[in-house]
C-alpha cells in the first residue's frame, strides 16, 4: 500500500469511529492532511498510528494509549478541551477549532 492509500485508508477507518464518539476530524484539512502523514510515517517504523504530538514510552501497554484515534483512552481531557491533543479531532458541535480555550491537562 502507497503511503497515500494508507492515508485515505486511516481517514476512511478514523472517520466513523470517532463520530461514534460525538467527534469529528478538524475542519482544517491542511492539518488534518499533516498528522495523517505523520501516523503513516509511525505506522511505518513503529507498527501503530501512534499520535504524533506524544512521545512513546516504550511500554507496549502505555504506548497503546496514544494509538490514534486515542479518544477512548483520554475521553475526560478531550471533552474538556473539545478537542484530541493534536487536534485531529474535534467535538461535533466545533466550528472554530482556533477558537477554543487551550486547557492544561494537569489541571484537570
Amino acid at each position: 500500500m502507497t503511503d497515500e492509500e494508507q492515508l485515505a485508508f486511516l481517514r476512511s477507518q478514523f472517520a466513523p469511529l470517532v463520530d461514534k464518539l460525538g467527534y469529528k476530524f478538524t475542519p482544517d484539512e491542511e492539518l488534518v492532511r499533516d498528522l495523517l502523514e505523520s501516523e503513516v510515517m509511525l505506522e511505518k517504523r513503529f507498527g501503530a498510528p501512534y499520535c504524533p504530538c506524544q512521545g512513546r514510552t516504550g511500554n507496549r501497554a502505555e504506548d497503546m494509549r496514544i494509538v490514534c484515534p486515542c479518544i477512548p483512552f483520554h475521553r475526560s481531557h478531550f471533552d474538556a478541551m473539545k478537542r484530541c491533543w493534536c487536534g485531529l479531532f474535534v467535538h461535533k458541535d466545533v466550528t472554530d477549532p482556533d477558537s477554543l480555550p487551550q486547557i492544561d491537562p494537569a489541571t484537570l
